[in-house]
């Protein structure tokens, strides 16, 4: 508003001063290099940082002095008015797109002044300098005026635009893309070169993924531009699993140093990439904050638009602060003979460039004698070639600008033939008609043009493909400072991208030898998934051990996965290994040990029984009915031989026998005992003289005790096996690493009931026994028998709980022990005191001691 309204002032100055000359203001003198033609192009560049430029532009203050080299001249930018002045001959010597006109130049230099951006602007319009708004001090120079092309910045571009626009005079800014500087200027805004966002940032997430850097920070100018930038690629970040640790504004005119150097030390040290976004001049600030502080050895991620290799204090800069940074540059291929057009470059070449005598002295290092011209090119080596210089002074290389500046020659060339072309068809293009047309019809062309499309070399290009050029900033054996390219980025479309890179290439500074990582937290290993800390970002975790039965066969999980059935996690809980089947088999030492503690019990069982047999005829067989003794026997022999089932790998016969044969010969045993103590008392009673009971004396009584105990057992076998028989299953879960194979009793209850018929049997007869144990008979058993119930039932009370808390093997041995030692306990109380009186107590009066 301000600037207008000082043109308002100069305006009705013009009008109320009519005899005014263009000469006669005094201002400063902004002069320039014009080349004449028959349509003129301007062009406003910045070629130095002056130290007036960086106090004005950045806000440098007396408090933070910065060296002289700062302020150094930038020679590079040179090549941008090179490669403006190379594509006007080219175009110069092409008769077919200019209809045999001439195209001319008008060019000045801005340096990074807004104010000298705005008196160039100014320049341009009146034809001389001093400028005076609204006034042509050489129409021969302003009425060829058709475009403009300038604004290495935002902010330089958005001035220039201020004035172009109040007369309709197209401009195209070779400023890094900005999608708010429309909205800066309130009439005609500048034409910009487009810029695929998406594809710059799937290229650095895509890179960022590549080296698996998931903490980083940012940085960022404090604008619009930044802003959009921050939304845009935060969102895609996070849906990749990215996590910005912080992000850094950097203001673009502070009005003081307002860093605070902890907190920039605390940021800068805690993350080992940083992705700068932004151009070189806006971040300018920034970098000198980063030259003053320590550095960190931080891995750079920038674009093209802020190349370290073009900071004027950059060669004075220790490398390690920006070594080993990566940058990324829409492609762009040599312009054809750019090159040798720059080896060709001299100062008698150009005669009136009046910028290249500057450029010349500080490129040869050679003084500058401004009013000696011939002793200074005598001196400063006329004849050298822009090719001998080193890197770090001049790179033939052509640079993203000057390829956008000549880009932009031809897209205003194309719409000029476009222009002339409607004029040729329609006849109006005769002498009597100005050769060169109003800068506002160009406007239309320039609308439909692509400015990417305009120079020969991409009009075969694919529109809808972008590719990225990736560069690694180095150090050279020379020891200047390059950028390399080291890969590139290809981008199509969210889902066809490809990104390539040689890191054989790639140096990463002096402080890292290796690739370096960039995690909030590292990589949980193999056997630990992650868990989120309480207020910070989900990149940062601990690592907690998988719980059991469960392994993580990668790093850095959220969620551990559970091994199969029938395998177990290692030690490490990193494999899932297969499980061993494993049962109780005669070939383990506790099986060995059971089998042979059977087979001797059964053996002695039957040498008792031969025993018995062959002394049948004496007393103490004879007593309380040898047939029942004989049946006792023979069904623990079968309780010791019975256990041998259990032993080896469970089936469906063994599973189904095991218990049935356990069941019904424990009854018979127990039934036969029950009979021999029920005996004993009919035999005291009987005695007497007048019982009744005499008649119960008979063999009948002892069978039928014998097969009603056993018959009731049988039946509940037999329900059992029609319900819910007994199968072989698998334990996959009570022993780590292994598969149990096991008989699953089927129905517990009948199980249960089978333990308590026998249970219930037992105690019968312990009751009969304990009642009869104090009867006066010579041969009284009652005692052996309530003995032998007693460990009978001690041993199956005692089985219950432990046969419950018992898992695999021992369950069955567990079983199988109850019933070896029910079995030899009814074995040894109630016949070893027998088979001792037989065998050693042969006199009576031993018997008779014996059983008293």
């Amino acid at each position: 508003m301000k600037l207008l309204i000082a043109f308002s002032i100069l305006i009705v100055l013009i009008v109320f001063q009519e005899q005014i000359s263009c000469f006669s203001l005094s201002i400063p003198a902004s002069p320039g290099y014009y080349q004449d033609g028959d349509v003129v192009i301007g062009g406003l560049f910045s070629l130095r940082v002056t130290a007036g430029d960086t106090r004005s532009r950045f806000g440098f203050t007396d408090t933070m002095h910065i060296p002289e080299y700062v302020y150094a001249d930038l020679t590079k930018h040179y090549q941008h008015i090179l490669a403006m002045v190379f594509a006007v001959e080219k175009i110069n010597k092409d008769p077919n797109i200019l209809f045999n006109m001439s195209l001319g130049f008008y060019l000045f230099n801005v340096d990074f002044l807004e104010m000298k951006a705005v008196e160039s602007s100014m320049a341009l319009l009146s034809g001389e300098s001093p400028p005076i708004p609204n006034y042509s001090c050489r129409p021969e120079k302003t009425d060829k005026l058709v475009a403009v092309i300038g604004g290495i910045s935002t902010g330089i571009s958005t001035q220039i635009s201020r004035v172009l626009s109040l007369y309709n005079v197209p401009q195209i800014s070779y400023v890094p893309f900005d999608q708010s500087l429309g909205t800066r200027v309130q009439l005609q805004s500048p034409y910009q070169f487009p810029v695929h966002t998406s594809a710059l940032y799937q290229g650095i997430i895509q890179l960022l993924l590549y080296f698996t850097w998931v903490w980083f920070g940012l940085v960022v100018p404090d604008d619009m531009r930044g802003e959009l930038f921050l939304r845009d690629i935060t969102k895609e970040m996070t849906n990749h699993g990215l996590c910005i640790a912080f992000a850094e504004k950097v203001p673009e005119f502070p009005a003081k140093d307002t860093v605070n150097r902890e907190v920039f030390m605390e940021r800068f040290s805690s993350v080992r990439v940083i992705i700068a976004f932004g151009d070189t001049y806006s971040l300018l600030r920034f970098v000198y904050n980063v030259y003053c502080n320590t550095p960190f050895g931080n891995v750079w991620i920038t674009t093209s638009d802020w190349d370290i290799t073009t900071l004027p204090f950059e060669q004075n800069l220790d490398y390690t602060y920006f070594g080993g940074g990566l940058s990324f540059s829409v492609h762009m291929d040599e312009i054809l003979e750019f090159k040798d057009f720059l080896r060709s470059v001299q100062p008698r070449k150009y005669p009136h460039d009046i910028f290249i005598q500057d450029v010349w002295s500080i490129l040869f290092e050679c003084p500058y004698f401004e009013q000696d011209i011939s002793r200074e090119l005598s001196q400063c080596e006329p004849n050298g070639s822009l090719s001998t210089r080193p890197l770090h002074a001049w790179d033939m290389k052509t640079s993203p600008s000057s390829y956008k500046v000549h880009a932009a020659v031809y897209a205003i060339a194309q719409a000029l033939h476009k222009e002339l072309s409607l004029r040729v068809e329609g006849g109006s293009l005769h002498k009597d008609v100005p050769l060169a047309p109003l800068p506002w019809k160009l406007h239309p062309f320039l609308q439909k043009g692509q400015l990417w499309r305009n120079t020969n070399e991409n009009l075969n290009k694919e529109a809808s493909t972008t590719e990225l050029d990736i560069f690694n900033y180095q150090s050279l054996q020379s020891g200047t400072k390059a950028q390399v390219k080291v890969g590139k980025f290809v981008f199509e479309s969210h889902s066809v991208q490809h990104l390539s890179l040689n890191e054989e290439l790639i140096t990463w500074g002096e402080h890292h030898n290796q690739t370096p990582s960039a995690v909030c937290s590292q990589s949980c290993p193999l056997g630990f998934r992650k868990t989120p800390v309480e207020g910070k970002p989900f990149c940062c975790f601990d690592c907690v051990p998988c719980p059991d039965g469960e392994i993580t066969n990668e790093t850095g999980v959220d969620r551990c996965i559970k091994c199969p059935e029938d395998q177990y996690p290692n030690k490490q809980r990193n494999q899932c290994l297969p499980k061993i089947s494993t049962f109780l088999s005669h070939e383990d030492f506790l099986g060995a040990v059971l089998v042979s503690m059977a087979i001797s019990l059964s053996a002695f069982t039957a040498m008792i029984l031969g025993l018995f047999i062959l002394y049948r005829d004496t007393p103490i067989v004879r007593a309380n009915n040898r047939n029942l003794s004989y049946l006792l026997l023979v069904s623990l022999m079968l309780c010791f031989f019975c256990s041998l089932i259990f032993i080896g790998q469970p089936s469906t016969a063994t599973c189904v026998l095991r218990q049935m044969i356990f069941g019904v010969v424990f009854s018979i045993a127990v039934s036969a005992i029950l009979a021999k103590t029920f005996i004993v008392v009919v035999a005291f009673k009987a005695i007497k003289p007048g019982s009744t009971l005499r008649m119960w004396m008979v063999t009948r009584l002892s069978n039928a005790i014998v097969f009603c105990g056993s018959i009731i057992q049988v039946c509940i076998c037999a329900v059992w096996l029609g319900t819910y028989p007994p199968f072989p299953d698998v334990d996959m879960q009570s022993e780590f690493g292994q598969i149990i194979l096991w008989c699953n009793e089927g129905s517990t209850l009948a199980f249960y009931c089978v333990l308590g018929y026998l249970g219930f049997l037992a105690s019968l007869s312990l009751l009969i026994a304990f009642v009869a144990r104090r009867l006066p008979d010579t041969f009284n058993e009652a005692k052996t028998i309530t003995f032998s119930m007693l460990v009978f039932c001690t041993v199956w009370i005692s089985f219950v709980p432990t046969y419950l808390s018992s898992k695999g093997k021992a369950m069955v041995a567990v079983e199988i022990l109850s019933i070896l030692a029910s079995s030899a306990g009814l074995l040894g109380c109630i016949f070893l005191p027998k088979c001792y009186v037989i065998l050693l107590g042969s006199s009576g009066h031993f018997r008779k001691k014996f059983f008293k």
